[in-house]
């Protein structure tokens, strides 16, 4: 099988666990043994993958694009997944900028300091790091948006 073909199936297969193979049955319209020969690695099925409206519907359920990241990757691009869950859609203007950005920055530090203590930083530990890196990075564009909006 293709590097190419393997990456896709592996992350098809953690889009259907992500969302759970009852529910993915139900949202894509497909058996379990179909949604099974999408990411199954078997000679006799190295050529099936999932169809792009079973991606998309699947995806909408998830926690996270896995397969439109996987193909963004695949073409040296990366997306942006904002997996911020607010308490309210009010923006708060740059003041609240600067609290979350304090905040968020707080958090990343606390994050690092845990993750440096042995003196390795692991895949784990890395991840976090990194969620927490595009979360203050979220905040500053809210923060540059909201800058903009005030010099208009």
């Amino acid at each position: 099988m293709s590097v190419v073909g393997s990456y896709l199936k592996k992350h098809t297969e953690a889009l259907v666990k992500d969302v759970g193979i009852e529910a993915a049955c139900e949202l894509s319209g497909k058996s379990k043994a179909t949604l099974g020969r999408y990411y199954s690695s078997h000679d006799e099925h190295l050529d099936r993958f999932m169809p792009i409206d079973a991606v998309a519907a699947l995806e909408e359920a998830a926690s996270y694009p896995h397969v439109t990241s996987a193909l963004a990757e695949l073409k040296g691009s990366t997306l942006n997944h904002d997996q911020r869950r607010r308490n309210s859609d009010d923006k708060g203007g740059v003041n609240a900028d600067v609290i979350a950005l304090s905040q968020r920055f707080a958090v990343l530090m606390g994050e690092y300091g845990q993750s440096i203590e042995d003196g390795i930083i692991t895949v784990t530990e890395a991840k976090r790091l990194l969620r927490e890196t595009v979360a203050l990075q979220q905040v500053l564009v809210d923060m540059k948006l909201h800058l903009e909006e005030e010099t208009v």
